[in-house]
Protein backbone atom coordinates (compact mmCIF):
# COMPACT_ATOMS: atom_id res chain seq x y z
CA UNK A 1 0.00 0.00 0.00
CA UNK A 2 1.16 3.69 -0.70
CA UNK A 3 1.47 6.08 2.03
CA UNK A 4 0.21 9.39 1.58
CA UNK A 5 3.48 12.06 2.76
CA UNK A 6 2.75 14.24 5.65
CA UNK A 7 1.71 17.89 4.36
CA UNK A 8 4.50 20.28 4.27
CA UNK A 9 4.71 22.94 7.75
CA UNK A 10 4.68 25.73 5.06
CA UNK A 11 1.88 24.77 3.61
CA UNK A 12 -0.53 26.69 6.56
CA UNK A 13 0.81 30.15 6.77
CA UNK A 14 1.76 30.50 2.95
CA UNK A 15 -2.16 29.60 2.80
CA UNK A 16 -3.05 32.22 5.38
CA UNK A 17 -0.80 34.76 2.94
CA UNK A 18 -2.23 34.15 0.18
CA UNK A 19 -5.84 34.47 1.69
CA UNK A 20 -4.82 37.82 3.55
CA UNK A 21 -3.82 38.99 -0.06
CA UNK A 22 -7.16 38.37 -1.84
CA UNK A 23 -8.96 40.00 1.19
CA UNK A 24 -11.01 43.06 1.23
CA UNK A 25 -9.13 44.58 3.88
CA UNK A 26 -5.59 44.21 1.35
CA UNK A 27 -7.79 45.64 -1.61
CA UNK A 28 -9.04 48.33 0.44
CA UNK A 29 -5.46 49.22 1.39
CA UNK A 30 -3.75 48.63 -2.30
CA UNK A 31 -6.95 51.17 -3.85
CA UNK A 32 -6.27 53.69 -0.95
CA UNK A 33 -3.31 56.26 -1.45
CA UNK A 34 -4.25 58.18 1.81
CA UNK A 35 -4.01 54.46 3.52
CA UNK A 36 -0.62 54.39 1.95
CA UNK A 37 0.56 57.40 2.54
CA UNK A 38 -0.09 57.19 5.80
CA UNK A 39 0.75 54.31 6.42
CA UNK A 40 4.76 54.96 4.98
CA UNK A 41 5.25 58.05 7.63
CA UNK A 42 3.65 55.97 10.13
CA UNK A 43 6.32 53.19 9.51
CA UNK A 44 9.45 55.79 9.08
CA UNK A 45 8.40 57.35 12.27
CA UNK A 46 7.65 54.06 14.10
CA UNK A 47 11.21 52.58 12.20
CA UNK A 48 13.64 55.93 13.29
CA UNK A 49 12.40 56.27 16.92
CA UNK A 50 12.72 52.37 17.55
CA UNK A 51 16.39 52.46 16.19
CA UNK A 52 17.10 55.64 17.02
CA UNK A 53 20.04 54.49 18.70
CA UNK A 54 21.62 53.19 15.21
CA UNK A 55 19.57 55.65 12.87
CA UNK A 56 20.34 59.01 14.73
CA UNK A 57 23.26 60.97 13.41
CA UNK A 58 24.19 62.23 17.16
CA UNK A 59 23.42 60.96 20.82
CA UNK A 60 21.51 63.86 22.38
CA UNK A 61 21.48 62.59 25.55
CA UNK A 62 25.39 61.95 25.90
CA UNK A 63 26.53 65.02 28.03
CA UNK A 64 30.15 64.51 27.20
CA UNK A 65 29.40 65.39 23.43
CA UNK A 66 27.63 68.23 23.48
CA UNK A 67 29.11 71.46 22.81
CA UNK A 68 27.91 75.39 24.01
CA UNK A 69 29.51 76.93 21.20
CA UNK A 70 26.87 75.01 18.53
CA UNK A 71 23.84 76.11 20.65
CA UNK A 72 21.12 77.74 18.67
CA UNK A 73 22.91 76.74 15.54
CA UNK A 74 19.93 76.98 12.51
CA UNK A 75 19.21 74.53 10.34
CA UNK A 76 21.78 73.53 7.58
CA UNK A 77 19.82 75.47 4.60
CA UNK A 78 20.01 78.89 6.82
CA UNK A 79 23.25 81.29 6.10
CA UNK A 80 24.53 80.06 9.63
CA UNK A 81 23.55 76.93 9.78
CA UNK A 82 26.26 73.45 9.33
CA UNK A 83 25.49 70.21 7.66
CA UNK A 84 26.43 68.61 10.72
CA UNK A 85 22.93 69.40 12.03
CA UNK A 86 20.49 69.33 9.60
CA UNK A 87 17.83 70.59 11.52
CA UNK A 88 19.64 73.11 14.01
CA UNK A 89 20.53 72.84 17.46
CA UNK A 90 18.90 73.78 20.46
CA UNK A 91 19.93 75.88 23.47
CA UNK A 92 22.33 72.94 24.72
CA UNK A 93 23.51 72.48 21.71
CA UNK A 94 22.16 69.21 20.74
CA UNK A 95 20.71 67.90 17.18
CA UNK A 96 17.45 68.77 16.62
CA UNK A 97 17.03 65.94 14.28
CA UNK A 98 18.46 63.23 16.94
CA UNK A 99 16.52 64.49 19.62
CA UNK A 100 13.02 64.35 17.57
CA UNK A 101 13.78 60.39 17.22
CA UNK A 102 15.09 59.81 20.68
CA UNK A 103 11.70 62.31 21.55
CA UNK A 104 9.59 59.90 19.23
CA UNK A 105 10.98 57.04 20.70
CA UNK A 106 9.53 57.99 24.52
CA UNK A 107 6.21 59.45 22.83
CA UNK A 108 5.16 56.22 21.37
CA UNK A 109 6.31 54.17 24.05
CA UNK A 110 3.80 55.43 26.60
CA UNK A 111 1.47 55.71 24.01
CA UNK A 112 1.16 52.25 23.27
CA UNK A 113 1.63 50.71 26.58
CA UNK A 114 -1.34 53.10 27.92
CA UNK A 115 -3.58 52.16 25.38
CA UNK A 116 -2.93 48.39 25.90
CA UNK A 117 -3.21 48.63 29.70
CA UNK A 118 -6.55 50.62 28.87
CA UNK A 119 -7.52 48.12 26.34
CA UNK A 120 -7.31 45.44 28.63
CA UNK A 121 -9.01 47.04 31.95
CA UNK A 122 -11.78 48.04 29.31
CA UNK A 123 -12.34 45.08 27.44
CA UNK A 124 -12.09 43.31 30.87
CA UNK A 125 -14.88 45.29 32.82
CA UNK A 126 -17.33 45.39 29.32
CA UNK A 127 -16.97 41.98 28.81
CA UNK A 128 -18.69 41.62 32.21
CA UNK A 129 -20.71 44.12 32.23
CA UNK A 130 -22.06 43.03 29.11
CA UNK A 131 -22.34 39.37 29.65
CA UNK A 132 -23.00 39.24 33.47
CA UNK A 133 -25.79 42.11 33.54
CA UNK A 134 -27.99 43.00 36.30
CA UNK A 135 -26.52 45.22 39.27
CA UNK A 136 -22.87 44.54 37.94
CA UNK A 137 -24.10 46.39 34.84
CA UNK A 138 -25.60 48.98 36.26
CA UNK A 139 -21.96 49.39 38.73
CA UNK A 140 -20.02 49.53 35.80
CA UNK A 141 -21.73 51.61 33.95
CA UNK A 142 -22.11 54.65 36.24
CA UNK A 143 -18.69 54.57 36.87
CA UNK A 144 -18.18 55.39 33.40
CA UNK A 145 -20.24 57.75 33.36
CA UNK A 146 -18.49 59.16 36.16
CA UNK A 147 -15.18 59.22 34.71
CA UNK A 148 -16.66 60.77 31.46
CA UNK A 149 -17.93 63.37 33.61
CA UNK A 150 -14.28 64.47 33.70
CA UNK A 151 -11.72 65.86 30.96
CA UNK A 152 -9.38 63.13 30.02
CA UNK A 153 -6.54 65.92 30.79
CA UNK A 154 -7.67 66.38 34.21
CA UNK A 155 -8.32 62.96 35.39
CA UNK A 156 -4.19 62.60 33.73
CA UNK A 157 -3.30 65.62 35.84
CA UNK A 158 -4.70 64.42 39.02
CA UNK A 159 -3.76 61.14 39.20
CA UNK A 160 0.12 62.35 38.19
CA UNK A 161 0.11 64.80 41.00
CA UNK A 162 -1.34 62.53 43.17
CA UNK A 163 1.51 59.68 42.41
CA UNK A 164 4.61 62.78 42.19
CA UNK A 165 3.56 63.57 45.78
CA UNK A 166 3.47 60.16 47.04
CA UNK A 167 6.67 59.43 45.22
CA UNK A 168 8.80 62.61 45.07
CA UNK A 169 12.49 60.94 45.01
CA UNK A 170 11.13 57.68 42.51
CA UNK A 171 12.99 56.36 40.06
CA UNK A 172 12.62 57.21 36.59
CA UNK A 173 11.09 53.67 35.54
CA UNK A 174 8.06 54.40 38.60
CA UNK A 175 7.90 57.64 36.95
CA UNK A 176 6.79 56.45 33.15
CA UNK A 177 4.64 54.10 35.05
CA UNK A 178 2.54 56.77 36.80
CA UNK A 179 2.49 58.73 33.59
CA UNK A 180 0.96 55.68 31.62
CA UNK A 181 -1.55 54.83 34.60
CA UNK A 182 -2.63 57.92 34.31
CA UNK A 183 -3.05 58.40 30.70
CA UNK A 184 -4.65 54.66 30.90
CA UNK A 185 -7.50 55.77 33.64
CA UNK A 186 -8.87 58.18 31.46
CA UNK A 187 -9.03 56.12 28.03
CA UNK A 188 -10.91 52.78 29.25
CA UNK A 189 -14.04 54.03 29.40
CA UNK A 190 -14.60 54.00 25.60
CA UNK A 191 -13.44 50.30 25.15
CA UNK A 192 -15.92 49.13 28.29
CA UNK A 193 -18.53 51.05 26.17
CA UNK A 194 -18.19 49.47 23.30
CA UNK A 195 -17.56 45.96 24.30
CA UNK A 196 -20.29 46.33 26.25
CA UNK A 197 -22.64 46.94 23.45
CA UNK A 198 -21.47 44.26 21.47
CA UNK A 199 -21.43 42.11 24.50
CA UNK A 200 -25.19 42.50 24.91
CA UNK A 201 -25.64 41.44 20.96
CA UNK A 202 -22.99 38.24 21.35
CA UNK A 203 -24.71 36.83 24.60
CA UNK A 204 -28.04 35.66 22.83
CA UNK A 205 -27.10 34.43 20.22
CA UNK A 206 -27.51 30.30 19.60
CA UNK A 207 -23.07 29.53 19.85
CA UNK A 208 -24.17 31.84 23.26
CA UNK A 209 -26.54 29.43 24.54
CA UNK A 210 -25.40 26.05 22.96
CA UNK A 211 -22.39 26.53 24.99
CA UNK A 212 -24.61 27.59 28.34
CA UNK A 213 -26.48 24.33 27.99
CA UNK A 214 -23.93 21.84 27.65
CA UNK A 215 -22.49 23.25 30.64
CA UNK A 216 -19.26 25.66 29.85
CA UNK A 217 -18.38 28.03 32.27
CA UNK A 218 -19.60 31.46 32.03
CA UNK A 219 -15.70 32.74 32.10
CA UNK A 220 -14.60 30.64 29.28
CA UNK A 221 -17.55 31.40 27.47
CA UNK A 222 -16.57 34.87 27.34
CA UNK A 223 -12.71 34.13 26.87
CA UNK A 224 -13.22 31.68 24.01
CA UNK A 225 -16.41 32.63 22.45
CA UNK A 226 -17.55 36.28 22.92
CA UNK A 227 -14.02 37.98 22.93
CA UNK A 228 -13.12 37.00 19.88
CA UNK A 229 -16.29 38.13 17.73
CA UNK A 230 -15.98 41.89 19.80
CA UNK A 231 -12.16 42.50 18.85
CA UNK A 232 -13.00 43.80 15.45
CA UNK A 233 -14.24 47.52 16.94
CA UNK A 234 -11.64 47.45 19.71
CA UNK A 235 -9.28 46.93 17.50
CA UNK A 236 -10.07 50.00 15.45
CA UNK A 237 -10.71 52.39 18.83
CA UNK A 238 -7.32 51.08 19.81
CA UNK A 239 -5.27 52.56 16.57
CA UNK A 240 -7.27 55.81 16.96
CA UNK A 241 -6.64 56.06 20.70
CA UNK A 242 -2.99 55.35 20.35
CA UNK A 243 -2.63 59.50 18.38
CA UNK A 244 -4.86 60.41 21.70
CA UNK A 245 -2.61 59.07 24.35
CA UNK A 246 0.24 60.72 22.63
CA UNK A 247 -1.31 64.11 22.18
CA UNK A 248 -2.19 63.70 25.81
CA UNK A 249 1.24 62.44 26.65
CA UNK A 250 2.70 65.77 25.17
CA UNK A 251 0.40 67.71 27.14
CA UNK A 252 1.25 66.93 30.36
CA UNK A 253 5.31 66.89 29.26
CA UNK A 254 4.25 70.54 27.91
CA UNK A 255 3.16 71.10 31.20
CA UNK A 256 6.13 70.14 32.91
CA UNK A 257 4.36 66.82 34.29
CA UNK A 258 4.93 64.38 32.18
CA UNK A 259 8.07 62.22 31.43
CA UNK A 260 11.34 62.85 33.44
CA UNK A 261 13.44 65.93 32.23
CA UNK A 262 16.22 63.57 31.70
CA UNK A 263 14.55 61.56 29.26
CA UNK A 264 12.33 64.53 27.38
CA UNK A 265 9.79 63.60 24.92
CA UNK A 266 8.04 65.31 21.67
CA UNK A 267 6.19 67.42 24.08
CA UNK A 268 8.98 68.32 26.57
CA UNK A 269 10.73 69.23 23.48
CA UNK A 270 8.12 71.67 21.91
CA UNK A 271 8.15 73.43 25.81
CA UNK A 272 11.82 73.79 25.43
CA UNK A 273 11.69 75.22 21.90
CA UNK A 274 8.63 77.51 22.94
CA UNK A 275 11.13 79.99 24.90
CA UNK A 276 13.14 80.78 22.08
CA UNK A 277 10.72 81.33 19.75
CA UNK A 278 10.34 84.76 20.05
CA UNK A 279 13.67 85.27 20.17
CA UNK A 280 14.54 84.14 16.79
CA UNK A 281 15.07 80.12 17.21
CA UNK A 282 11.92 78.45 15.64
CA UNK A 283 13.10 75.49 14.54
CA UNK A 284 13.53 74.60 18.40
CA UNK A 285 9.92 74.04 18.86
CA UNK A 286 8.68 73.85 15.23
CA UNK A 287 10.28 70.55 14.22
CA UNK A 288 9.15 68.67 17.16
CA UNK A 289 5.39 70.32 16.91
CA UNK A 290 5.83 68.98 13.00
CA UNK A 291 6.80 65.60 14.24
CA UNK A 292 4.45 64.86 16.79
CA UNK A 293 1.37 66.34 14.19
CA UNK A 294 3.00 63.74 11.03
CA UNK A 295 2.77 61.17 14.32
CA UNK A 296 -0.66 62.03 15.24
CA UNK A 297 -2.15 62.85 11.63
CA UNK A 298 -0.85 59.66 10.12
CA UNK A 299 -2.23 57.24 12.98
CA UNK A 300 -5.52 58.54 12.68
CA UNK A 301 -5.80 58.38 8.83
CA UNK A 302 -4.80 54.82 9.39
CA UNK A 303 -7.66 53.94 12.05
CA UNK A 304 -10.17 55.48 9.93
CA UNK A 305 -9.42 53.52 6.76
CA UNK A 306 -9.23 50.50 9.26
CA UNK A 307 -12.59 51.91 10.40
CA UNK A 308 -13.76 51.46 6.86
CA UNK A 309 -12.53 48.41 5.93
CA UNK A 310 -13.39 46.36 8.63
CA UNK A 311 -17.07 47.45 7.86
CA UNK A 312 -19.09 44.97 5.57
CA UNK A 313 -21.64 48.06 4.25
CA UNK A 314 -18.78 49.57 2.58
CA UNK A 315 -17.14 46.84 1.12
Amino acid sequence: MSSKAPPSPTVAPAGAWARFLDSDVWHSFRTSPMAIAAAAIAFVCVFCAVFAPWVAPHDPFDLATLNLADARLPPAWEPEGSTTYLLGTDDQGRCILSALMYGARISLAVGLASVLLSVVVGVGLGLLSGFAGGRVDAFIMRVCDVMLSFPSILIALLIDGVGRAMFPNAHETLAFGVLIFAIALSGWVQYARTVRGSTLVERNKEYVQAARVIGVAPWRIMARHVLPNVLGPVLVLATIQVAAAILTEATLSFLGVGVPPTSPSLGTLIRIGNDFLFSGEWWITIFPGVMLVLIALSVNLLGDWLRDALNPRLR
